[in-house]
């Protein structure tokens, strides 16, 4: 029955060729939104993915680094006091309103995240260059996504003013586009002025790097009950910090609740098309199929036919939907698209089309089974 399914796919692949289609298109369909949905929401945990640090010290119940609160300076004591941290830096958030020569009647919500500009400094490790980073320490220096440029209404080396203060911005870098506002980077001593504070009020977040990563869960655990004497304190471990952030914006803000929605839709939509592609192919086979059944194919047999037919155009359909989506996805990145992909999501959309092509064969299968080799006579 194998042999005679692949035949009948290679003689007649005309015939099967929209079902490849339709499966592909809903592999694409999947692939794509999952992508945006990782994109768009790992912009929420940007700040944490793009650090080397280990652990996050920040306010009881932050639910997300755009939420963090103001924690005692004492907090740096805290981190060092362990043995196993290695360093430990401030990181300051700061809600800000930019202003520019040529936005001046409304203003752009930024975000501002104070960094350190030493050359060893744990926040923003992996993205920002070194010489970047020391542009930094000139005092009002900042840095944009370059694709914020227009929004901002301002170019490198143009001035600009954030909650009153004058910044002016000295380079750009790619992949700092926030949801829900602009990130700017400043020196932590910039964002102080920003945020209109002093040092001896602390900072929003303290976060630490440990001599072994790995161990970052006991070490967090060890600094469950912090003594009160230290200020109101929670601490996480990076990862756990980065998916709290993500979730919180996918599961409790109406943006994240539309976009799972989308995605329910998507999979329906995947799952309709393809079922009707396998069952109108079932449905033009029916005289071919009463013809095997009157030879003496069982409909079980027959059944199994589908089925093979089904594992290879849902096969050949997954390769379609990998090849158009990494070329879409490459497109989507070359103009700064938020998308992004794991191979453990990528491997769970296939599965899921792959699942769906299977159920469709056995609905189809239904039709089938009422086929009667009488169909013949008329």
């Amino acid at each position: 029955m194998i042999a005679l399914a692949r035949k009948t796919i290679i003689h007649e692949w005309r015939r099967f060729l929209p079902v490849i289609l339709s499966v592909g298109f809903a592999g694409v369909l999947l692939a794509v939104q999952a992508a945006l949905v990782l994109g768009i929401f790992g912009t929420a945990a940007l700040y944490v993915n793009a650090s080397s640090a280990d652990l996050w010290a920040g306010y009881p119940g932050t639910q997300s680094v755009s939420h963090g609160r103001q924690v005692s300076a004492d907090a740096e004591f805290r981190l060092r006091m362990d043995p196993e941290v290695t360093a430990v830096e401030a990181y300051q958030w700061v809600d800000g309103d930019w202003v520019s020569d040529s936005i001046r009647s409304a203003g752009v919500p930024v975000y501002v995240s104070g960094i350190s500009t030493a050359a060893d400094a744990l926040m923003f490790s992996t993205v920002l260059p070194a010489d970047l980073r020391r542009r930094l320490r000139e005092p009002g220096a900042v840095i944009v996504d370059k694709a914020d440029l227009g929004t901002l209404g301002v170019t490198v080396g143009g001035r600009a003013w954030i909650n009153r203060q004058q910044v002016h911005v000295v380079g750009v870098l790619p992949g700092l586009r926030g949801l829900g506002g602009t990130n700017v980077l400043s020196s932590w001593e910039t964002a102080r002025t920003i945020a209109g504070s002093d040092a001896r009020d602390g900072s929003t977040y303290y976060v630490a790097s440990l001599a072994d990563p790995s161990r970052a869960p006991i070490v967090r655990q060890r600094m469950a009950d912090i003594d009160p004497g230290f200020g109101r304190l929670e601490v996480w471990t990076a990862r756990d910090f980065a998916l709290r952030s993500q979730l919180q914006w996918l599961l409790e803000t109406g943006a994240g609740v539309a976009v799972l929605f989308m995605a329910l839709i998507v999979t329906l939509v995947g799952a309709i098309i393809t079922n009707q592609s396998l069952s109108s192919i079932v449905s033009a086979s029916a005289r071919e199929y009463a013809t095997l059944n009157a030879l003496g194919a069982s409909r079980g047999a027959l059944a199994r036919v589908v089925l093979v037919q089904a594992c290879i155009l849902g096969g050949l359909g997954l390769v379609l939907a990998s090849v158009v989506s990494t070329i879409l996805l490459a497109l989507a990145a070359f103009y700064q698209v938020p998308v992004a992909m794991t191979p453990i999501v990528g491997l769970g959309c296939a599965a899921l089309v792959a699942i769906l092509a299977l159920l469709s064969s056995v609905m189809a299968c239904r039709s089938l089974m009422r086929t009667d080799p009488s169909i013949l006579l008329r």
